[in-house]
């Protein structure tokens, strides 16, 4: 292999161009970028940066410690396989031995009325960063529509700059992938720091002149709001793959080793990835967190080096965080494939604990609660995941357990 280009030049997209790097290759290597920025991290952008704690270069990653070409602010536009060509929008043609995509995800833009109105944002770039801080800086009424993750987290940001803030989601609770019991605690955190919560109610239409002025739920009421923060997801940048002959249905579909199927010459990374997990009974899943995108960046980096029947399966557990308040959430495994969850630890006063997710009588994910230095004993038991009983004895003998759990659930 002589020749290595890599579309995507975000998280996932540098740590595979170090991982080729540092396992040998000594080729062309081409990074292809649709942003104008060098890679950069990106949970800050809707905490510490958001607040203005943190100014833009604070986020940007080390991305000139080894030998590349960097093709930033010109996306692909199309992947010629017979030719092995990656086409950019500009017309240049990157020619390519094997080649990894890693083009991320998008985010969903609000699709109904008022969606062009000034005053309604998205979060997933840095520039969407800058943007929505800027806006907070004129210390708006904030409408967070979609109560995941980014929703929660910037719901929180504005909370602690002292602005009004309505979190909406048709869902009954915050954070709903992580069921019923934490979506429930969820609410209640935000709501004892002031967030006005509508939940259960979905929203018709955003209205105003020319700036946004009230976003209009489905239940008939009104919410003022001079900034929307539109939190409905991801959709994966798969677009430009069209008619190049790979499955890309939702995502990037791969094999264990994050080879796309049909092509041992192009492998994939991040949050396009739609992969088989051990965790998911084999079944495909498609994660959009930063540590997967640097994981699978890694994984992908080392693989593409080896013939096909040499790499290695990508089958860590999928893990991730999020920073609320001053609670931190970390979810490690598939949690939310759980046909229940459990109260496994918790301690005395009831901040700290961790559930466990069960399925088919084993455990399958947990979440925990401020309680960090209890996920690396649980990460030893995803990898073989043991049936709820055993897991229920480990815990009972293990010193450093927060404790067993003092409610009722």
């Amino acid at each position: 292999m002589r020749q290595l280009v890599i579309v995507g030049a975000s998280l996932a997209g540098l740590r595979a161009a170090q991982a080729a790097r540092t396992g040998g290759f000594d080729g062309d290597l081409v990074v292809v970028g649709e942003e104008v920025h060098r890679p950069y991290t990106r949970p800050p952008l809707s905490k510490e940066l958001l607040a203005g704690e943190h100014e833009a270069e604070r986020v940007v990653l080390p991305s000139d410690t080894f030998d590349a070409q960097w093709r930033l602010g010109v996306p692909a536009a199309r992947l010629d396989r017979a030719r092995r060509r990656v086409v950019l929008a500009d017309g240049d043609e990157l020619p390519y031995d094997r080649l990894i995509l890693a083009t991320g995800s998008r985010a969903r833009r609000w699709p109904g009325p008022g969606g062009e109105l000034e005053g309604v944002h998205v979060l997933r770039s840095l520039d969407d960063a800058i943007a929505l801080r800027a806006a907070l800086e004129r210390r708006p009424r904030v409408a967070v529509v979609g109560a995941g993750f980014i929703g929660c987290e910037v719901a929180q940001t504005a909370r602690k700059q002292g602005l009004d803030v309505t979190l909406i989601d048709i869902a009954p609770t915050p954070m709903l992938p992580l069921g019923p019991q934490l979506g429930e605690w969820c609410a209640a955190l935000h709501s004892d720091h002031g967030v006005d919560l509508r939940l259960g109610t979905g929203v018709a239409a955003l209205h105003g002149t020319g700036q946004v002025e009230a976003v209009e739920l489905t239940d008939g009421t009104h919410v003022p709001a001079d900034v929307v923060l539109v939190g409905m997801g991801a959709l994966p940048n798969t677009e430009w793959l069209a008619g190049s002959g790979l499955q890309v249905t939702p995502g990037l579909q791969c094999d264990a080793t994050l080879t796309a199927i049909g092509d041992p010459d192009i492998l994939g990374a991040g949050d396009i990835v739609s992969w088989p997990h051990p965790l998911a009974g084999g079944d495909a899943i498609r994660i959009e967190h930063w540590t997967v995108a640097a994981e699978q960046g890694q994984h992908a980096g080392r693989n593409v080096l080896l013939p096909a029947q040499e790499r290695k399966p990508y089958d860590q557990p999928p893990y991730f965080w999020s920073d609320q308040y001053d609670t931190k959430i970390q979810a490690l495994g598939l949690p939310g494939r759980a046909e229940r969850l459990e109260l496994l630890e918790e301690t005395e006063d009831g901040s700290r604990f961790v559930y466990g997710g069960e399925r088919d009588g084993r455990l399958v994910g947990v979440i925990a609660i401020n309680a960090a230095r209890r996920l690396g004993s649980y990460r030893m038991a995803l990898a073989d995941p043991p049936d709820f009983a055993d897991l229920r004895a480990r815990l009972a003998a293990d010193e450093k357990a927060l404790g067993a759990p003092v409610r009722t659930v």
